[in-house]
């Protein structure tokens, strides 16, 4: 590509070689029609049902498809982590590689991207079966009691950043909470987040993994962590250094 991207498309990937096809054609023509330079950042992450193979020959054809591979599989939050760390663009959105969203709606998120630093989507109406539900629910409710964040929908994988958001913060979730961490300490560093609600569409191939009790027990320790990091000093803890996540709130505060 003759020019820095604009906007990055990431989508991390496993083992959703049915879903590909269909998500790069909707990616490249979404990008076309923005009109500005784009790319799409696809991260394996260690499939092994010819993905990655499949990736690698579309991104022979589209010089706008970037192919990162993980070789084995390391968790949702590292292959999102190393897609939105490699992305170039001035903005970045990422999404889910399952089909479950339109992506023909970011152009509405774009729309408020000058007044926000980061624009989440939610899902209206959300059609995850009941089980999954009533999870994001109690996992939204702990979230926002610990950490004081009003968002809808934590978890939904259709979220737009500005460049800056993603300089300015560490990531370091390898798996599901990453949505969580992000979000966390976009705000907790001043960041504005805006929401806006998407349409959802129940998953037609492949499975999810989000609610398998390792997955949620991952979860709840790595919440645990965060919020020992970031919890304000008590006592003596108020006299010792800032943690390198102590970052200046002036812009603090979220929107809807």
């Amino acid at each position: 590509m003759s020019s820095a991207p604009r906007i990055s498309l990431v989508f991390p990937v496993w083992n959703e070689l049915p879903n590909l096809e269909p998500l790069l054609d909707s990616a490249l023509a979404l990008g076309r029609r923005l009109g500005d330079p784009f790319e799409i950042v696809v991260v394996d992450d260690g499939s092994r049902d010819g993905s990655r193979e499949r990736i690698l020959a579309r991104a022979r054809q589209h010089p706008e498809i970037r192919l990162l591979t993980h070789r084995a599989n390391r968790g949702y939050g590292a292959a999102l982590r190393s897609g939105l760390r490699e992305a170039r663009g001035e903005l970045v959105f990422f999404s889910d590689a399952d089909l479950q969203f339109d992506l023909d709606e970011l152009e509405r998120l774009l729309v408020h991207s000058e007044g926000f630093d980061v624009v989440a989507g939610y899902r209206s109406p959300r059609r995850d079966p009941w089980g999954r539900r009533v999870i994001a629910f109690a996992w939204g409710t702990l979230v926002r009691l610990l950490f004081d964040l009003p968002v809808r929908d934590i978890d939904c994988a259709f979220k737009l950043f500005r460049r800056e958001v993603l300089d300015a913060i560490p990531i370091e979730s390898i798996g599901a909470f990453v949505n969580t961490e992000i979000l966390v300490r976009a705000r907790r560093a001043g960041f504005r987040i805006g929401q806006l609600p998407v349409s959802h569409r129940a998953r037609r191939h492949g499975r999810q993994s989000g609610a398998h009790p390792r997955v949620i027990l991952h979860a709840l320790r790595e919440l645990a962590l965060l919020y020992r990091e970031l919890r304000p000093p008590t006592g003596a803890e108020a006299d010792a250094p800032q943690s390198r996540s102590g970052l200046p709130a002036s812009r603090a505060g979220l929107e809807t």
